[in-house]
């Protein structure tokens, strides 16, 4: 049960750290810029948080892929990784 939930919670980290690095890369395409110009831009106006949020949405593709192929457990580590990226996101915005 256990492994379960880590396995879960590690994916749900790993994907979040994908999304993240997709938005990066949609909006820096977006705007003909450099990923690196976009990651500064972001740190620099303090919109970190919103990035961070766009990132964790693959979350939502595996909690709901694991709840169809009855891994509940580790639906409920891709639940927690969820609250951990909203936690970091909630202090990157009130910081």
């Amino acid at each position: 049960m256990k492994k379960q939930i880590t396995i879960g919670f590690l994916t749900g980290i790993i994907a979040n750290v994908i999304g993240v690095g997709m938005c990066m890369v949609i909006i820096s395409f977006l705007k003909g810029t450099s990923v690196s110009e976009v990651f500064d831009f972001y740190l620099k106006t303090g919109n970190a948080w919103a990035v961070l949020t766009l990132g964790a949405l693959p979350n939502l593709v595996l909690f709901f892929g694991f709840l169809k192929f009855d891994r509940d457990y580790r639906a409920r580590g891709v639940v927690m990784a969820t609250f951990i990226a909203a936690i970091a996101a909630y202090v990157l915005y009130f910081n």
